[in-house]
């Protein structure tokens, strides 16, 4: 018995290409990845129009791949931007354009450090038909009543065999006779999450910032917010725009939106952004209550490739010397979040990063004007232990209480150690600079009263020290903030 070999719909064929020059390479691999959504585009047209495809559509990510028989030694300052030894690496692209920052930098690093080229081209994985369409447009919701056949017999869709995090999590098993990966996501996971970003935040990808604060009360969102406005209005101090839910963008020098349109309701974690040259500005989420939002929103962020984020929130103090008011630099943390346990277990430790800490130490001085012996008055450095337990008080809570005290732990809450823990996943500098708001082993509950004048006393100068501490790391140099400390035994050379 014979079967009929499927007959593929493709776009024009595009030969793979030696180059040295980041930007001719990048410049194939936004001609090869325009050339091969649109293909997918207009074959979906033509189906909305009645006019099915003969054979099956299909269209491929643009790769690049990098081959060395040395085994030259490479500078050993480096923490990214090299492989580690002979062979033929290859990664997947997606949205060229919206990553041309990124894969200047990482192009001219492998360049540079081995004195060899990379080659661009089609490579053998399919695009998704979802997944050609950038601003989310619902393909499923077009195509209700429409069609006869099931879409994945005429497309492919998003299969979740190729969209995990295999080689973030070390876990990668590279199969014999094909490349080992030159990045640490492919392009279909890349894709999954910009998409799951637009829908979380109400943003595009594109305003997204290298800089991230994440924090868990509303307000702090509103302070930014009336502080970017303010600064748009009166000409930016070096931002260029400011943009809300909803892709709403106030340009410097403007008062009000100039495109955009408010969203009727606010998405489950809001993103706002300070836009600034080379996307060097400030991106501020409010995640909300608890671990799985805090996993979820950087799994997400990640592909993004961040040069730093922060967790920017409110702590419960577990020493009777904390005030409310006071905050808390995490040099550690106490990991029972759980939701991290199956691609990161609980016993890795999460070690401080140097540049991260001094960077918000010497923003705290900056903005409180306290320094040595008198800042030991207002911030505490030490373990902060987060659980996915709000309402863990309300339990018999002596044995908890000892394993924070055992851990020398200084704080609780429900997010940051989620935060720190995906950062060292995903190799971005993390850190944690929290506000006590509450001390409930000590009787002081929060509670609205006390609460409505701790924020207001507190808001202002706690995030006023993130923004100075962004802005601070944003003058180190990338190769300074991406630590050799996040790096494992093999370690792909886009960082």
């Amino acid at each position: 018995m014979t079967t009929d070999p499927v007959l593929f719909d493709t776009p024009k064929p595009i030969a793979s290409e030696t180059f040295t020059d980041p930007d001719l390479a990048i410049a194939r691999l936004e001609e090869i990845y325009d050339l091969h959504t649109a293909h997918l585009r207009d074959r979906f047209d033509a189906l909305l129009k009645g006019h099915p495809p003969v054979g099956r559509v299909r269209a491929t990510y643009p790769e690049i791949r990098f081959t060395t028989t040395s085994y030259a030694k490479i500078d050993s300052r480096l923490s990214y931007g090299h492989v580690s030894g002979p062979g033929s690496y290859a990664t997947t692209v997606t949205q060229p354009s919206l990553f041309r920052n990124y894969l200047k930098e990482q192009i001219k690093l492998l360049v540079r450090n081995h004195g060899l080229p990379v080659t661009v081209g089609p490579s053998n994985l399919p695009i998704p038909l979802h997944f050609a369409f950038p601003n989310g447009v619902h393909v499923e919701g077009q195509l209700a009543e429409k069609i006869e056949r099931p879409l994945r017999d005429m497309f492919d869709v998003p299969d979740l065999a190729v969209t995990d995090d295999a080689i973030v999590n070390g876990t990668y098993e590279p199969v014999p006779g094909e490349p080992l990966p030159l990045a640490p996501f492919t392009a279909p996971r890349i894709d999954y999450s910009l998409f799951r970003l637009a829908h979380y935040t109400a943003t595009h990808a594109e305003h997204f910032q290298n800089f991230v604060l994440f924090t868990n009360y509303q307000f702090y969102i509103d302070e930014f917010c009336v502080r970017a406005r303010k600064l748009m209005a009166e000409g930016g101090g070096g931002y260029e725009a400011f943009v809300e839910p909803g892709n709403l963008i106030t340009p410097a020098g403007a008062t009000e939106p100039v495109a955009g349109m408010a969203p009727p309701r606010l998405p489950q974690m809001p993103a706002y952004h300070l836009k600034f040259a080379g996307n060097a500005g400030l991106t501020m989420i409010n995640i909300g209550v608890g671990p799985s939002n805090a996993k979820t929103i950087t799994d997400h962020v990640a592909v993004l490739r961040p040069h730093a984020w922060l967790m920017l929130g409110h702590c419960a103090g577990l020493r009777n010397t904390q005030a409310l008011g006071d905050y808390v630099l995490a040099h550690g943390y106490v990991r029972e979040d759980h939701v991290l346990d199956a691609d990161l277990p609980s016993w890795i430790p999460i070690p401080p990063l140097a540049e991260v800490q001094v960077a918000l130490e010497d923003a705290v001085e900056a903005v409180t004007g306290l320094e040595g012996y008198d800042l030991k008055r207002i911030m505490r450095t030490g373990t902060v232990a987060t659980i996915d337990n709000r309402n863990w008080e309300l339990r018999d809570h002596r044995e908890p209480v000892q394993r924070f005290s055992q851990s020398r732990a200084i704080a609780l809450d429900m997010e940051s150690a989620t935060i720190a823990a995906n950062g060292f996943r995903f190799r971005v500098p993390y850190g944690t600079l929290l506000c006590v708001s509450d001390k409930p082993l000590h009787g002081e509950l929060k509670l609205p009263g006390m609460a409505s004048e701790f924020y207001r006393r507190q808001v202002g100068q706690h995030l006023e020290i993130g923004i100075r501490a962004m802005e601070m790391l944003r003058e180190m140099a990338p190769e300074r903030l991406h630590s050799r400390k996040l790096r494992s035994f093999t370690e792909t050379a886009f960082q």
